[in-house]
């Protein structure tokens, strides 16, 4: 999933670094200033007005501090107080995607429109590759009667001058379930039964109307307020995202306030060994495949929206699962807290009493910023257990397929496949699989395309994280079966 760069995406920094800025100086005392320094008076307006502007990140601030725009429906509840209800809580938030009704511009309903490009060409592909007959010549130009079109698109695959255009409703576009669509009044509603947390609705709104709950705050309480020891578990995506080398990175944390700083890359050893054996298992049964189990959105969607697929993935844990086991086999009193690019974590954390909260690698810069701690500044430390070279190469697209086959070796035949991105096509592809199998016996399935450095919680371009994941990976030793971790 590729998140250009855009003013909604930078918006949202900028109010959680706002958001940790407040709680560090003062808890709170001026949160309610934040939408005004914003937005001020004079100053750029996104929509008709900057009082509206300002109602709307009033709203994001609230999902800032872990609270849910659609459920609180007391206007007069300041950002000061919601504050201080996040420092009173005990539990993280529950993982929940919502929309800002008043940020929801009402898309169009997507569809397919001739624009003035269009030629009245001799040819006519459009209209005669119309299954509906819902393409007419007028006044020389091709024209669309929308109550006879059901948006095929086979004119826009046809037109010589692409002079069709697809006007899509980006976030509907986006989801591969269809669990964001809109009410009788045009606005979109996410239904929490169908959502697998993958993020991509929140990545494509082009208004920022689409919020998640975060645990930012609550973190950092954890961190400032309490006795107890919290460990940073940083998932291997981490590589590229922050300036200096994760050296400086991990001296950063310590700096903040971490106890320690833990590589997840060392549960994805753990994951590999186990998956491997799974598979080998499997395939001596005769089983006709096996699907990767590591990303949470890909699932969700099999457990929800391909139940003809589960009997197929993988019952290996995550490397998130394996590697807080061990921090709490180690410091069973201490505060867990998972550090990768993802969304879906949050929903996996709800289940794993190993982790107590989830922070995207955004959260993260925020605090360092808010904190004033420049990462290629500080002092270089090392991580306390040391990963192998598979275990690193996860968050890529193949690494997780690589690494299983690196360990299967000549034990039993392997033939992989990386599935590329959760998308609609995807989807069905893992359908026919299912129901009809395939030419391969490994599938790497990956919600994000080009693995967990396109992830929705990542800061740096997906292509530079990736190279930085590679150099990172090399310098590992390779992992056996024998191999000891952790």
């Amino acid at each position: 999933m590729l998140i250009p760069k855009n003013n909604a995406n930078l918006m949202r920094t900028k109010i959680l670094i706002k958001l940790a800025q407040s709680y560090l100086e003062d808890k709170f005392a001026e949160a309610d200033r934040i939408p005004l320094e914003l937005r001020p008076k004079d100053g750029e307006v996104s929509r008709c007005c900057v009082y509206k502007d300002r109602a709307v990140l009033k709203y994001r601030c609230m999902a800032g501090l872990g609270h849910c725009p659609e459920e609180e429906t007391d206007e007069l509840t300041t950002l000061k107080e919601y504050g201080e209800q996040a420092l009173e809580r005990t539990h993280a938030p529950k993982n929940k995607l919502s929309v800002i009704d008043i940020a929801c511009s009402a898309c169009v309903k997507s569809q397919y429109v001739i624009t003035n490009v269009c030629r009245g060409c001799f040819a006519q592909p459009c209209r005669l590759n119309c299954p509906k007959e819902a393409i007419s010549i007028v006044n020389g130009r091709a024209h669309i009667d929308p109550d006879k079109c059901v948006n095929c698109g086979k004119c826009f695959e046809v037109c010589p001058y692409h002079s069709v255009v697809k006007i899509p409703v980006p976030c509907e576009e986006a989801c591969p379930v269809g669990a964001i669509t809109k009410d009788e009044k045009g606005k979109e509603h996410i239904d929490v039964e169908k959502c697998i947390s993958c993020g991509r609705c929140l990545a494509s709104c082009p208004f920022g109307a689409i919020v998640e709950r975060s645990q930012m705050i609550d973190v950092m309480r954890e961190v400032k307020e309490t006795d107890k020891k919290v460990i940073a578990m940083l998932a291997p995506a981490i590589s590229g995202q922050f300036p200096g080398s994760l050296q400086n990175l991990v001296g950063a944390l310590k700096k903040f306030g971490f106890s320690d700083v833990i590589e997840v890359a060392v549960g994805a050893d753990i994951t590999t060994q186990k998956e491997a054996a799974e598979f080998i298992e499997r395939m001596e049964e005769g089983k006709p495949f096996m699907t990767t189990s590591c990303c949470p959105a890909y699932f969700r969607a099999a457990q929800v929206h391909i139940p003809e697929l589960k009997p197929y993935v993988s019952s290996t844990k995550t490397p998130m699962y394996y590697t807080a086991e061990l921090v709490k086999q180690e410091h069973p009193d201490c505060i867990s807290v998972f550090v990768g690019p993802c969304l879906a974590k949050r929903a996996e954390a709800e289940w794993d009493k190993n982790v107590d909260y989830v922070l995207t690698f955004e959260e993260l810069g925020a605090m360092l910023v808010a904190s004033g701690i420049n990462v290629d500044e500080c002092e270089e430390e090392s991580f306390s257990k040391v990963s192998h070279v598979q275990g690193r190469q996860f968050p890529v697209t193949g690494g997780v397929a690589g690494a299983v086959a690196s360990l299967v070796g000549d034990k039993v035949e392997i033939r992989t496949e990386k599935i590329d991105g959760l998308t609609k096509e995807n989807i069905k592809l893992l359908k026919r699989y299912a129901t009809k199998g395939g030419e391969n016996n490994m599938l790497e399935v990956m919600c994000c395309e080009g693995g967990c450095v396109s992830g929705p919680g990542c800061i740096a371009l997906s292509k530079k994280a990736a190279r930085a994941v590679d150099a990172y990976a090399q310098s590992g030793e390779q992992l056996t079966p024998e191999s000891k971790i952790g």
